[in-house]
């Protein structure tokens, strides 16, 4: 009988070196929120990659970084947290940027860590080949990684060289969520999290921290399409400004953007009916940050 694996991939690295598209590109399907701004991912989501021998539950983690408020406590908190409790844990660098403190930091975190330390070098379609090897070196020497793999997420190129490796490094043991199970967050939390990626995707620099959304209400409708009310909150009058534009464009066009993302998670027609509410300084109160779903570990 074939042997069949399953367990727990951490996948961490500094802010924007492309742990989300990873993910993304591993499972087929936009789990992950995706953006050039930094600390976009908020939750440790939980995406599930099934295959005939292996299952494979990855943790896409917050960048780690340093936190410069309560809500950058907890992303910091859930990165840290997910190196703990997995059985190998997949460490994502940036080929085409010089190694900084944010991966001396990452380094030094790992230094505690029981488990396999696989590395990611990303991004090598980026730069020419030959200047590759020498980068890959530099990085052997600065930990005992179990495996040095590089790669190109957003071509998807060696994936499955990395996920060859990850499986090499799983425990025996059946599947722990069933085969068409992409993710265990609800389908409210990917929605709210594709709203905010067009708002990061279509705004300027003071606007990305300062943004949540909330799903207020989704019901089917008779006809099988679906309402959807949504509340993006910034944290100044000024941004709320920003947000919805010169007459309304910039809503409407954050609206269509993600209206076609959720039409293809849902299989449905969608009516996405979106709102902007200004609520003060949000990210520095607990209470806030429990309404929108940022609740740390027992």
């Amino acid at each position: 009988m074939k042997m069949h694996k399953s367990g727990f991939a951490a996948v961490i690295g500094r802010p924007n070196v492309g742990k989300s598209t990873l993910i993304n590109a591993l499972i087929g399907q936009k789990i992950a929120i995706m953006s050039d701004k930094p600390q976009t991912t908020r939750s440790r989501i939980l995406c599930i990659l099934t295959e005939e021998d292996a299952q494979i539950i990855f943790l896409d983690t917050p960048g780690v970084h340093k936190p410069k408020h309560k809500l950058g406590s907890y992303m910091a908190k859930a990165a840290e947290g997910a190196l703990h409790g997995v059985d190998v844990i997949v460490f994502v660098v940036d080929v085409t940027e010089k190694p900084g403190a944010g991966e001396q930091y990452i380094l030094r975190q790992l230094a505690s860590v029981r488990v396999p330390v696989l590395l990611a070098v990303n991004k090598v379609d980026c730069i020419p080949r030959e200047e590759v090897l020498p980068i890959l070196a530099n990085y052997a020497k600065a930990y005992d990684f179990a495996g040095i793999v590089p790669i190109s997420a957003r071509e998807e190129e060696n994936l499955e060289g990395l996920l060859a490796e990850i499986k090499e490094r799983l425990p025996e043991g059946p599947q722990y969520y069933p085969a068409d199970m992409v993710t265990d967050q609800p389908e409210r939390l990917i929605i709210a999290e594709l709203v905010r990626e067009k708002v990061l995707e279509l705004t300027r620099d003071e606007i990305p921290h300062a943004v949540a959304v909330d799903i207020e209400e989704m019901t089917t409708r008779p006809k099988g399409d679906v309402y959807i009310r949504a509340v993006i909150y910034v944290e100044r009058e000024s941004q709320k400004g920003i947000v919805i534009g010169a007459r309304g464009a910039l809503l409407r066009t954050i609206g269509q953007r993600a209206r076609a993302d959720v039409e293809t998670l849902l299989g449905a027609k969608v009516y996405l009916d979106l709102w902007v509410k200004t609520r003060k300084d949000w990210r520095n109160r607990a209470s806030a940050l429990r309404e929108f779903g940022f609740q740390e570990d027992e």
